[in-house]
């Protein structure tokens, strides 16, 4: 199992990044995946989660309205369109099924300045 989470950066507050996250060595259209968050000295933190056969959505209330989760099945990646970000936002993101069950990447930095 291998996720590759990238498409982090450095943005001013109000800016966009789209992030992404290629997954191998498991049936990928099996499962429901998410994006995590985690900032300095705190926990981790689920942000948006996407269906693997309807594509339903679902999304933390800080993100709602400003981030979009997406998935090609056939490129087995997610991504996550993130708009009008803020500096609450920093922090480094992660993909994994939506159980938790899969093994972590490294994950990708977002930081936003103010």
């Amino acid at each position: 199992v291998q996720l590759v989470e990238s498409g982090g950066g450095l943005v001013q507050a109000g800016g966009s990044l789209r992030l992404s996250c290629a997954a191998s060595g498991f049936t990928f259209e099996d499962y429901a995946i998410a994006w995590f968050r985690q900032a300095p000295g705190k926990e981790r933190e689920g942000v948006a989660s996407i269906c693997s056969t309807d594509g339903s959505t679902n999304y933390a209330d800080s993100v709602k309205g400003r981030f979009t989760i997406s998935r090609d099945n056939a490129k087995k990646k997610i991504y996550l369109q993130m708009n009008s970000l803020k500096p609450e936002d920093t922090a480094v993101y992660y993909c994994n099924s939506d159980t938790q069950e899969l093994s972590w990447g490294q994950g990708t930095q977002v930081t936003v300045s103010s």
